[in-house]
């Protein structure tokens, strides 16, 4: 399936993903695609429409934090085709787990600095923000 029979060139794909050339390149070396990527005559890369959803889907994998080898994992979980649905499935709640746990991490933070905002605010609009964090002076 060349360019011209509706394939997507290597440029095409990193437009659609947000992903660079380079990064593609590095997914394929990596063994995250679902499948070997043909090439045309010229010998130019040619994803198809599957190939960008397979991508979009690793790009949100690891925004979410998965790491590369996870993915490849559950790329050959999906390759090696039927059968192994409970061993992705588990995969996946693994990782949702983590990401959960990310998440209550990152609300308790956020807790921390909104209570410090709420203070500034607070001392900024009574005109006492000279008292917040003055370190007592050295001896």
């Amino acid at each position: 399936m060349g360019a011209e029979s509706g394939g997507l060139s290597i440029g095409k794909v990193a437009e659609a993903t947000g992903l660079s050339v380079h990064a593609l390149r590095f997914f394929e070396r990596e063994g995250l695609f679902l499948r070997e990527i043909p090439r045309s005559g010229g010998g130019q890369r040619v994803y198809d429409r599957a190939d960008v959803e397979w991508l979009m889907l690793c790009g949100r994998f690891r925004d979410s934090g998965m790491p590369i080898a996870t993915i490849r994992r559950f790329a050959e979980l999906v390759r090696s085709g039927p059968g192994n649905e409970h061993e992705r499935l588990e995969l996946l709640r693994e990782h949702e787990r983590n990401v959960r746990a990310r998440i209550a991490e990152l609300t308790a933070g956020l807790d921390v600095i909104h209570g410090k905002v709420v203070t500034y605010e607070r001392h900024l609009g009574d005109g006492t923000a000279a008292e917040l964090w003055a370190p007592a002076p050295s001896e």
